[in-house]
């Protein structure tokens, strides 16, 4: 069996990206396993005496449509999905879940973005690539 981590996000062409690349894969789609991660970003806003927690109003089951739509797909193609939703830094949880279900590799999809806005904001995926300790496959399609 060939497990396969797919980080999945709310962008449903991001999401179709990645499904394209997993039925791709040379060799039999019964020999896959993929389970599919959505994180819900952790945060904290203050403001006016108040504060709100991502874990106030984090739900463990509730995922976005970009997942269903990706399961629904992997599962049409005869592949082995499972879905795992949890909460904290994006590419934290990604290689914590990767290390847990001990994946052969995580299979994610990226966005272009300037030099600035790497800096500025991070990149997830630039955090997978550099910290992982498997292959990871990132496609850019759009």
């Amino acid at each position: 069996m060939y497990r396969i981590l797919a980080p999945i996000g709310e962008d449903e062409r991001r999401a179709q990206a990645v499904a394209d690349v997993i039925i791709d894969l040379p060799g039999s789609t019964d020999e896959l396993a993929v389970t599919l991660l959505n994180v819900f970003e952790g945060f904290e806003v203050s403001g006016e005496g108040e504060s709100i927690n991502s874990e106030d109003i984090y739900d463990k089951s509730e995922f976005p449509s970009s997942v269903t739509l990706i399961e629904d797909e992997l599962e049409a193609n005869g592949i082995r999905v499972a879905k795992r939703r949890e909460h904290g830094d994006p590419a934290e949880e990604i290689l914590a879940v990767a290390t847990e279900i001990d994946t052969d590799t995580i299979v994610m999809s990226s966005r272009k973005r300037s030099p600035t806005g790497k800096v500025l904001f991070g990149s997830t995926t630039q955090s997978v690539l550099l910290d992982a300790d498997r292959p990871v496959t990132v496609t850019m399609r759009k």
